[in-house]
């Protein structure tokens, strides 16, 4: 399983100087801000750039293409996922995984409502389910992220069942809390509850040598 993203750069040429970074970041921004306003069938590099406040040349100095520009961004919501995942592990206390899923979850929640481009965009998916990887889907590419976080954290042993459980915790948490968004702007609480329930159980039960005892609900207390 892939713990980064190796699809290849998105990026012509990265920027050298930190005026050219700027200019970038603005560019991304832009693109963010145009992806939930309008969607990606709208963009365009033209748009881009007047949004960014750029010559249309400054955009294709850096990127070939709006796909290219929406994989870039796809990266920095990847990295600052996993940077607010880790913060959050670093910041509070968990009696073991099933307690940092829940913090999992919470980020993806919060980033969803406050990081803009993210509602519109996700980890990539709605542009290409290759985009983040040429070899392996995004949600694979997150997962295998999520796995590093989760092995560096709770000492859980590298396995089959480990790479498995966390694949499929992601592509069903993906799916209920997209549906979450779809009924409600914010995110509907109950929909939100019942995917930190979901993943909470079946990870239990995928993991059981590293899975507080289950009660009756099936739910680690």
């Amino acid at each position: 399983m892939h713990d980064d993203c190796t699809h290849p750069q998105a990026l012509r040429r990265q920027p050298a100087q930190r005026r050219s970074a700027r200019r970038v970041e603005r560019m991304l921004d832009a693109c963010a801000h145009l992806l939930d306003e309008s969607g990606y069938d709208a963009l365009s590099t033209t748009r881009i750039a007047e949004r960014a406040g750029v010559a249309i040349g400054s955009v294709y100095q850096f990127f070939p293409d709006k796909r290219a520009v929406t994989q870039e961004l796809t990266r920095r919501n990847v990295e600052e996922f996993v940077r607010r995942v880790g913060r959050r592990f670093l910041s509070e206390e968990y009696r073991g995984w099933w307690e940092a899923i829940d913090a999992i979850i919470d980020v993806y929640v919060d980033m969803h409502r406050t990081v803009p481009g993210f509602k519109s965009l996700h980890f990539g998916d709605v542009v290409d389910l290759n985009l983040l990887d040429s070899d392996s889907d995004n949600n694979t590419v997150i997962a295998g992220r999520l796995r590093g976080l989760l092995l560096k954290e709770f000492g859980l042993a590298d396995s089959a069942e480990l790479d498995l459980g966390v694949l499929v915790a992601v592509e069903a948490g993906d799916a209920v809390l997209k549906l979450a968004f779809r009924r409600d702007p914010q995110g509907s609480p109950e929909i939100i509850d019942a995917a930190k329930q979901l993943i909470r159980g079946f990870l239990s039960r995928q993991l059981r040598s590293w899975s507080p005892r289950l009660p009756s609900g099936g739910v680690p207390a």
